[in-house]
């Protein structure tokens, strides 16, 4: 993945497939692996010896979207010594977003959240 400055966007590409859904109906909410929430994207910002643990995470589901090319675009909005904000967005192939999160990160020293507790 590339890194992920402030202000800058990070894309990922994949193929949205159609998902059986409540009803027997079909639609293409079917977000694979790669659709990776906020906290995940905000590694990609950050030096290897620090991590980051979620305060919050915010997904709304806005439209279907069509099978076919799904893009998907994160960046950091604001970013501190210890917090950090990170919005992402699923963009169909008509500019549509069909899906956005925000999360609001703890940074911590990866060092400190890898120790086991006594």
């Amino acid at each position: 993945m590339a890194r992920l400055g402030r202000g800058r966007a990070c894309l990922i590409h994949f193929h949205a497939q159609p998902a059986p859904t409540v009803m027997g109906r079909s639609n293409v909410y079917s977000w694979p692996p790669c659709w990776i929430p906020p906290p995940g994207w905000a590694l990609a910002a950050l030096s290897p010896d620090l991590t980051v643990v979620t305060k919050s995470l915010n997904t709304r589901f806005l439209k279907p979207a069509t099978v076919g090319p799904i893009t998907a675009q994160a960046r950091v909005v604001e970013r501190t010594e210890r917090d950090m904000i990170v919005q992402a967005e699923l963009i169909d192939t008509e500019g549509r977003i069909v899906a956005d999160a925000t999360a609001r990160l703890r940074i911590l020293a990866r060092d400190r959240v890898m120790q086991p507790r006594r």
